[in-house]
Formats: structure tokens, C-alpha cells, sequence
């Protein structure tokens, strides 16, 4: 693991995008290597950087270009596309249970609301870079409201097949926000084997992240709130 989590900023509002680069140059873990003020420049100017971030910080309302909307479900997409390691925390203003649930399935691995405090800022871009996602009791709630409130039966996965009951033991811990040793050690087996775990759940399920596994576990009645 690098001693360093590098972390871009895409954010229009110049004193918001400075004073939030003043907060993480502050933590020793953090360094600061990519900033934009729009969306739409992310890709070009990733393609020409000589270090690609670790974590982006995005602002949901992001300029056009053009005619065209580019905001941070834009720049998800995009990022998801070309460059699948960097991880995505949305910023917001808003706190719609919608604009939530959709940014986490169309990849995003996080989502923050601007008024937040600075230490969970610190604690979200740590356990997207650690542990692939950041789903606070805020999201876990938008994403099970979205869904909605009916009572559903277990679907089967993309496969056609039902999760292993070991499959579903991972699948609860990875909910709680564990880590693949924490894992490993809860359940008395080694990191290569939650990771293949892991990776077959990510193929079974059609997820993108571990975010996308969260969606699905709701969705199916194996975690709740």
C-alpha cells in the first residue's frame, strides 16, 4: 500500500475548491495532485497527468459544456469508463435521498454532504481507498428508500444462481464497512479467499464496486438498516 492517498478536486466554486485543498493538505495520509473547475476537462486533463489520483472529490453541480450537462453523474460515468481504479465521492448541497441512490449506482463510491465535518471528510476518502467504499447510515437509508418499501423476494444473481452462504456472510461484513483482513479474521479464513469471494460477488451480482454490492444486498433482503 502507498504511504501517500492522492485525491483530485472537481469543483467550480474557486474558494470552496481552495479552502477544501487547504483542510486536506493538513493530514499527513493526503496529498492534493488534480484540481478542475469543471467536469467536462476531467478526461483530457487526466490522459496528460503525470500521477492519476487515488480518490476524487466531485461536486454534484458541475458548468455545461455547451448545451450538453456535465455534472458529477457525468464526470461518475465517465471516470468509471476510462479510468476504473479512481474511486468517487460525490459533494453535494443536497441531501435527496435520489440524487443519492442513483450516484452510487452509477458507480460513484460515496457521497458527502457539503455541511458535513471535516473528519468525515478524512474518514470517506480513507475507506474508499482502503476498503472501496464509503456508505454512511445517510446513504444506506437513501438506497433502501429508493428501492422502496415493499417487502421483496430474494432475486438470484446475473448468473441465474443464489449466493453461497458464504457468499452472504462476506456480503453482510462487506455492508459493515470491514476490511478483507477484518474479514479474514472474523471468519477464520485467509485474505485470498475473501478476495475471491469478493471478486465472484462483484461478477454474480453485476456490480461495480463494493458500493454497487451494498445496492444489491439491500435490494435482496440480505442486510437492512
Amino acid at each position: 500500500m502507498e504511504s501517500l492517498i492522492y485525491v483530485g478536486l472537481v469543483e467550480d466554486h474557486l474558494l470552496f475548491r481552495k479552502g477544501m485543498k487547504s483542510i486536506l493538505s493538513t493530514w499527513p495520509e493526503i496529498e492534493v495532485i488534480f484540481e478542475s473547475g469543471e467536469g467536462y476537462t476531467v478526461l483530457e486533463k487526466l490522459h496528460t497527468s503525470d500521477r492519476l489520483p487515488h480518490v476524487m472529490l466531485v461536486d454534484l453541480s458541475l458548468p455545461p459544456n455547451g448545451q450538453q450537462e456535465f455534472g458529477g453523474k457525468e464526470v461518475t460515468v465517465a471516470l468509471r469508463k476510462h479510468f476504473p481504479d479512481i474511486r468517487i465521492i460525490i459533494l453535494s448541497a443536497h441531501e435527496d435521498e435520489n440524487f443519492i441512490a442513483q450516484l452510487i449506482e452509477h458507480g460513484a463510491h460515496g457521497y458527502l454532504v457539503k455541511d458535513c465535518n471535516p473528519g468525515e471528510v478524512r474518514d470517506a476518502i480513507s475507506s474508499v481507498y482502503n476498503n472501496g467504499s464509503y456508505i454512511n447510515i445517510r446513504t444506506l437509508k437513501a438506497i433502501q428508500n429508493n428501492i422502496g418499501r415493499k417487502t421483496k423476494v430474494r432475486s438470484t444473481t446475473l448468473a441465474g444462481e443464489t449466493l453461497t452462504k458464504r457468499e452472504e456472510e462476506i456480503l453482510q461484513l462487506v455492508c459493515q464497512q470491514l476490511t478483507t483482513e477484518q474479514i479474514a479474521e472474523q471468519l477464520f479464513i485467509s485474505p485470498r479467499t475473501v478476495n475471491g469471494h469478493r471478486n465472484s460477488l462483484l461478477e454474480k451480482t453485476g456490480s461495480h464496486n463494493v458500493a454497487g454490492l451494498v445496492i444489491y444486498a439491500i435490494k435482496n433482503n440480505i442486510v437492512s438498516i
